[in-house]
């Protein structure tokens, strides 16, 4: 990331919250100037006027880049103030939930190239999944840039149409919250089977993490992981009646909680 478009014509960073934040310290990290950024905050942390990017100075006319991180609700002010960056080279690079790409068009132009991405909250410790879908302008030059900026805080995939992202948004951009939540849950099952609260809670924390990193290194996949820890009348087998059954089990209720965020995603593209 030291050289490049990017370096060379300077990269705009709409809004610098938590995940703009993580990205940013991604792309120092990984090299690219700080003088080749320029970041639009109404309230920058301390950590942010601590880097030496342009703050909240006059833009470059024609970034390489825009990367727009801002609120949803704050988008319909801020993206205006960019409308003369559309229709050229400059490529727009969206995190926003629930903002379509055809809100972009109608405001910077339709020969504008925008990427939309779905990152998720582990961004903030550079273990996120962001998934990507480009506009027709965008073609592959853009989505190879899009895919670089985005990695510096964790893995990319690509999307084939962006009718995918309700779903991705159901299982990655929210799934962070229902792993936490089975954390909670594991810990009060814990403590109602008379397990102190603190070592219920560290137990629960580091099993999930910990399965969760065996499941990413491992060769075999889930089913066989849970197969491969399952000894026939066992405890573990005990508990797996229960969690996989038909109509009670995690299977049913997971699929109606990520239709629910799927749902509620196509709500709020629609306004």
């Amino acid at each position: 990331m030291k050289d490049g478009r990017v370096a060379r014509d300077g990269l705009v960073l709409l809004g610098c919250g938590k995940m703009g934040s993580a990205m940013l310290e991604g792309w120092l990290a990984k090299g690219l100037p700080a003088s080749s950024v320029w970041v639009v905050d109404p309230k920058p942390s301390d950590w942010l006027q601590s880097t030496g990017v342009n703050l909240n100075a006059t833009l470059p006319a024609a970034p390489a880049v825009v990367l727009v991180a801002v609120k949803p609700q704050m988008m319909a002010d801020a993206l205006p103030t960019l409308q003369a960056m559309g229709n050229g080279e400059t490529l727009f690079v969206s995190v926003a939930a629930g903002t379509t790409i055809g809100y972009f068009e109608n405001v910077l132009g339709g020969d504008t190239p925008i990427v939309r991405a779905m990152p998720n909250t582990p961004a903030a410790i550079s273990k996120g999944i962001t998934a990507i879908v480009g506009n027709a302008k965008a073609g592959s030059r853009s989505l190879d840039e899009a895919e670089t900026l985005l990695s510096a805080v964790g893995d990319v995939v690509r999307l084939s149409e962006e009718a995918q992202i309700d779903a991705v948004t159901g299982v990655s951009g929210s799934g962070p919250a229902y792993v936490f939540h089975m954390i909670e849950c594991m810990a009060a099952a814990g403590v109602a089977q008379g397990l102190p609260e603190e070592l219920a809670m560290q137990l629960a924390k580091a099993t999930v993490a910990g399965a969760g990193a065996l499941a990413m290194q491992a060769e075999e996949d889930p089913a066989q992981l849970r197969v491969n820890v399952t000894s026939p009348n066992g405890t573990t087998q005990a508990a797996l009646e229960v969690l996989m059954d038909e109509t009670e089990g995690f299977l049913p209720l997971l699929k109606r909680a990520v239709a629910a965020a799927a749902d509620r995603s196509r709500e709020l593209a629609n306004g």
